[in-house]
C-alpha cells in the first residue's frame, strides 16, 4: 500500500454522503422502526433465561423512579468483554439517575431487540471485527481513554461518526476524561523535595534534566527531539530509550518492584529539576502521568504534548513548553538559565503555596467532575459512561414512542453523530526536522504516517460495508480494494 504523507481531496473516496449514512441508520424510516422489527433476524431467542432476569445483581448507581422490572429495560452490550465494570457475572442491572438499564458482555444479545447501544473499547475496536451487520435500532458508544497511537482509525471523520456516544480524552466528547490522570488537586500542591537539596543533588554530578522512557518509536517521535536536545544540555536518560544512565540500585532496574508509584522510585526521580515530559501520540487535551506526576513530586515539567495544555494548568506559569522554543538549542539555554536562577526556578513551582492554584477552569472541571480517580465515594468512569449511554437511550425510546403517538406533531429525534472534536488527532510528525529530510528507510517514517492514512482507509471501507448492509467484516479488504481501484481510475 502506497504512503501517503499527504491527502488530495480529489482522492477522498466518496460514495454517499455522510447525510445518506445516516439516513440509513435513522430510524426516520418507517419500515425501520423499532416497533415494527417483528422479523426473526431482528428478534432471536433471547439469550437470558427467566432465571437470570429475576437473579441480577443490581449495580446501586445515583438511583431513579424506574420501576420496570429486568424484562422491560433496554440492553446495553459491551462488547470490549475486559472493560465490563461489573464483577462477578457477565450481566447486571443498572439503575443511573434517570432510568435503568441491563449491562451485559454476553455478545448473544447482538441482534436482540432491546439490545439498544453497543459500547466499544477504542483500542479493541477493528473495523475488520466490527459486529455486522449494523442493526439501525442500536447506537454505538466509543470508550476510548488511551492514547491516539492506540488507534488511529478514530482521528478520521469517516472512523468517528460511526459513533453516537463518546467518553475520550477531548474535552468536547459526551464523557470527558480529560483529567483522567489527575487524582485531585490536593495531588498537585503536596510536598516536594526543597530546591537546596536538589541543588546539592546538581552539585554531585547529577544532570539538570531527567528522561525515563521504554517505550521507544512512538507517533511523536520524541526520541529524535531528546536526541537533539543531549547535545546542547546534560541529560541523564534512563529506560530502554537513549539510554545513558543506570539506576543506582539493583532494586530501581527491576520493573517488577520499582513501579511508577513505588516510594523509592518516586524519591530518586524526584532529585532531578527538570523532567522531558513529552507524551507518545499529539493530540489536543491528551495529557498522561508524564505531565502530572512531575508536578506531583515538584519537578518541572518540559512538555510536549496536548496543544491546548495550558487550559488545565495549575496557574500560568508551571510548565516549560517544548514548542516555545524555535530549536533544542534555544531550548536548551533557557533550562541551563534556569538552573542557575532560584528565584525564577521557584516560580514554575508557586502552585504548590497556599492560593498558587489561580486557574478557575481547572478548578471547576475537577469540582464537576462525577468520576473518581481512587476515590470509593464516587463512580468509576466506566460506570459513570455506560449511565450516560444508558440514560439517553431511555429519553430516545420515549421520543421514538411519542413520535410513533403523533408523528405528525412530535419529531423523530436526530441521531447523535459523533465528530473530530471529539477524538480527531493530527498527521504524526517528526519529532524533530522535517519530513522531507527523512529518509525513505527511516523506522519512525515507514511505520506511522502509513498508519494513519492505512487507518482512514479502513474507516472508510467499514462505513462502506454499513452503507452496503454488509454482514461479513472480514469483506473489509474487498471493499478497501474496491475504494482504491476507483482512485486508480479517477487519477
Amino acid at each position: 500500500m502506497e504512503m501517503r504523507i499527504t491527502k488530495e481531496p480529489a482522492g477522498c473516496w466518496r460514495v454517499l454522503t455522510l447525510s445518506l449514512l445516516w439516513m440509513h441508520l435513522s430510524l426516520s424510516q418507517g419500515h425501520l422502526n423499532q416497533d415494527t422489527m417483528e422479523t426473526d433476524v431482528f428478534e432471536p431467542a433471547s439469550a437470558f433465561s427467566d432465571l437470570e432476569f429475576g437473579a441480577l445483581n443490581t449495580y446501586m448507581g445515583p438511583g431513579n423512579n424506574d420501576t420496570r422490572s429486568n424484562k422491560e429495560l433496554p440492553i446495553i452490550l459491551w462488547w470490549s468483554a475486559s472493560l465490563f465494570p461489573h464483577f462477578p457475572g457477565q450481566t447486571e442491572r443498572i439503575d443511573c439517575p434517570r432510568a435503568s438499564c441491563l449491562v451485559t458482555k454476553n455478545r448473544k444479545v447482538q441482534l436482540y431487540k432491546r439490545t439498544k447501544s453497543i459500547i466499544f473499547y477504542g483500542t479493541d475496536f477493528r473495523a475488520y471485527e466490527a459486529p455486522l451487520p449494523r442493526l439501525p435500532h442500536q447506537t454505538w458508544a466509543l470508550f476510548h481513554e488511551e492514547s491516539p497511537m492506540n488507534n488511529y482509525l478514530l482521528s478520521h471523520s469517516p472512523g468517528i461518526r460511526l459513533f453516537n456516544y463518546t467518553a475520550t480524552f477531548r474535552r468536547e466528547s459526551d464523557y470527558p476524561l480529560s483529567l483522567q490522570w489527575l487524582p485531585s488537586l490536593d495531588y498537585l500542591t503536596g510536598p516536594a523535595v526543597s530546591l537546596q537539596e536538589k541543588n546539592r543533588w546538581r552539585r554531585d554530578g547529577l544532570a539538570p534534566v531527567l528522561y525515563m522512557q521504554s517505550h521507544c518509536d512512538v507517533p511523536s517521535d520524541r526520541d529524535r527531539y531528546v536526541q537533539e536536545l543531549m547535545k546542547y544540555i546534560q541529560i541523564d536518560s534512563y529506560g530502554k530509550c537513549l539510554n545513558n544512565k543506570k539506576f543506582p540500585s539493583q532494586r530501581l532496574e527491576d520493573t517488577s518492584t520499582a513501579t511508577m508509584e513505588d516510594d523509592e522510585f518516586m524519591s530518586f526521580v524526584s532529585r532531578y529539576k527538570f523532567h522531558l515530559a513529552l507524551e507518545n501520540g499529539i493530540c489536543s487535551d491528551y495529557m498522561t502521568e508524564k505531565l502530572w506526576r512531575p508536578m506531583y513530586q515538584g519537578a518541572v515539567p518540559v512538555y510536549r504534548g496536548s496543544p491546548s495544555v495550558l487550559d488545565w494548568m495549575p496557574n500560568n506559569h508551571s510548565i516549560v513548553l517544548i514548542d516555545d522554543f524555535p530549536s533544542p538549542k534555544d531550548l536548551a539555554d533557557f533550562l541551563l538559565s534556569l538552573d542557575r536562577n532560584d528565584v525564577e526556578y521557584l516560580r514554575y513551582l508557586k502552585y504548590k503555596q497556599p492560593g498558587g492554584i489561580t486557574n478557575h477552569f481547572l478548578v471547576d472541571s475537577m469540582e464537576r467532575r462525577e468520576w473518581g480517580v481512587n476515590d470509593m465515594s464516587k463512580p468509576n468512569y466506566l460506570n459513570g459512561f455506560e449511565c450516560l449511554v444508558c440514560d439517553r437511550e431511555n429519553e430516545r425510546q420515549v421520543a421514538e414512542r411519542a413520535h410513533k403517538r403523533a408523528p405528525l406533531s412530535v419529531p423523530l429525534p436526530e441521531p447523535r453523530i459523533a465528530t473530530n472534536s471529539h477524538m480527531g488527532c493530527p498527521l504524526p510528525t517528526p519529532g524533530y526536522g522535517k519530513v522531507e529530510d527523512l529518509t525513505e528507510n527511516d523506522s519512525w517514517m515507514q511505520m506511522w504516517p502509513q498508519d494513519y492514512w492505512q487507518s482512514l482507509d479502513q474507516a472508510e471501507g467499514l462505513e462502506a460495508m454499513i452503507l452496503h448492509n454488509e454482514t461479513d467484516p472480514g469483506k473489509l479488504w474487498d471493499y478497501i480494494h474496491d475504494m482504491m481501484m476507483k482512485r486508480g481510475r479517477r487519477h
